[in-house]
């Protein structure tokens, strides 16, 4: 399976591109500027410390979307829309995945706060406008790129997941428990993103309290 990361070369893209890369998935970074995404490559190599590394390739977001099997969007709110519009064309169907996080740092305010969409959610606005083109679930959000880019331990936190399409849910879930730590719990439909997306910058919140880097979620009793 391939794996486009779009945005790839932000902290959440490079965390995501690093772990599925050590658990041996094909793995597409994107950028719009083809050197960032190289060098991000090089990173994730030197990091798992294998230069030779043949699972993971630089491209544009365009040709990443492309050719993936499923899409992964790691932009910032501020850059959703332009990269949505960039990529709409070469999505065909396939699986897109949003982690998006609506807060309102990525707008100038405190990352502590979120920011209310009128589509209810950062995913469901991509499911507005991408509309037919894309089977969109929302995941990823709730786990932090810190925790994600320290390598040697495992991510002590489960991934909530959101779709209206159960068939896409399902890869998307097995894909997260490809990192090490984490279990993906399937959370309802796309609409409960918008509970979802609002425990980051609760998780941002304890870190700031805490002076930490890596608090995570987990749901008991299941």
């Amino acid at each position: 399976m391939k794996i486009a990361i779009i945005g790839g070369t932000g902290d959440q893209g490079l965390g995501l591109a690093l772990r599925f890369a050590q658990s041996g998935e094909q793995v597409l970074v994107g950028s719009r500027d083809i050197k960032k995404a190289e060098n991000a490559v090089i990173l994730i190599k030197d990091m798992l410390n294998n230069k030779d590394l043949p699972n993971v390739s630089a491209m544009t977001n365009e040709e990443a979307t492309t050719n993936a099997d499923i899409i992964i969007l790691t932009v910032p709110l501020q850059a959703q829309m332009i990269t949505l519009k960039s990529i709409k064309d070469h999505i065909q169907g396939k699986i897109f995945v949003d982690a998006t996080v609506p807060l309102e740092g990525c707008i100038g305010g405190k990352p502590t706060r979120f920011v209310d969409l009128w589509e209810g959610s950062a995913a469901e606005r991509s499911a507005a406008f991408l509309g037919k083109e894309a089977r969109v679930v929302s995941a990823f959000s709730n786990i932090s790129a810190a925790s994600l880019t320290n390598i040697n331990h495992s991510v002590e936190c489960d991934c909530l997941i959101s779709g209206d399409d159960p068939e896409a849910n399902k890869p998307v879930m097995e894909l997260a428990e490809k990192i090490s730590g984490v279990r993906a719990i399937e959370c309802g439909p796309l609409e409960n993103a918008r509970i979802v997306e609002k425990i980051t910058p609760l998780l941002i919140n304890l870190n700031i309290q805490n002076r930490i880097r890596l608090a995570g979620i987990r749901i008991t009793g299941l």
